[in-house]
């Protein structure tokens, strides 16, 4: 993992959840600034006493203020926790355009649903949020047997980077709303997922006899925005 990282000297680095330490070693062995976030208290003075020059923040990342970290050029890598991995990515792909990159080793459920095309089982909610603001390009794969102890899932290391030009979008909030309420109910057809947020489908290309699987990303932002219209015009 750490070989495909390919990180200078000079890119500032976040890693969360370092645990023992075994790919801070290779980080702090490739890049001079090296920031990490450990919960685990007692891990967080393992990592002070092993690498005595590494900044490390004892914080649970699902609360941490990000802001003073962010920077074009940072770079922010880890190995998740499969309990958290999905609202950590949604928080950090709320800013994922001010920064450089994401690396992750993830459960390979939740690459196959970052990543997932429309019209597949793996395409919703999460899907299309990250792809909206991201390109999301799954590396490879890492067995259970690689893992002390071994879990009963395979993991996917995953590149995720900012995406230059996003399609223009009126409100995230309307956006993310829409997505909530269209896979809360995705065996429906997205009429009848949609019908408590007023949709005017005559206004929009998407056709509301499909159902919510079937839709792309161009027809979620286009369904946002005329809500999002209608909403100003109230």
């Amino acid at each position: 993992m750490a070989e495909r990282l390919a990180y200078a000297r000079s890119d500032p680095v976040l890693e969360i959840g370092p645990g023992e330490g075994a790919l801070t070693f290779h980080l702090v062995a490739a890049a001079d600034s090296v920031t990490v976030v450990e919960i685990d208290r007692d891990l967080v003075a393992g990592l002070r006493r092993r690498f005595p020059d590494l900044n490390v923040i004892e914080a649970d990342v699902l609360r941490l203020d990000f802001a003073p970290l962010l920077r074009p050029e940072l770079r922010i890598v880890g190995n998740l926790p499969y309990n958290i991995s999905t609202p950590l990515l949604l928080r950090l792909l709320e800013f994922i355009g001010e920064i450089r990159d994401l690396h992750f080793l993830l459960q390979k459920e939740v690459v196959d649903r970052l990543a997932a095309r429309p019209g597949t089982k793996d395409w919703g909610r999460l899907s299309i949020l990250a792809q909206y603001s991201a390109h999301v390009d799954p590396l490879f794969d890492v067995g259970p047997q690689h893992f002390r102890p071994s879990p009963k899932v395979t993991s996917t290391f995953v590149r995720i980077t900012p995406r230059a030009n996003p399609l223009p979008l009126r409100s995230r909030g309307t956006f993310s709303a829409v997505l909530r309420a269209a896979f809360q109910q995705r065996r429906k057809t997205l009429r009848n997922a949609l019908q408590s947020l007023g949709v005017e489908w005559n206004r929009v290309g998407v056709d509301p006899g499909i159902r919510p699987d079937a839709v792309d990303l161009a027809g979620y932002v286009d369904i946002a925005n005329l809500l999002a219209e209608q909403e100003e015009h109230e």
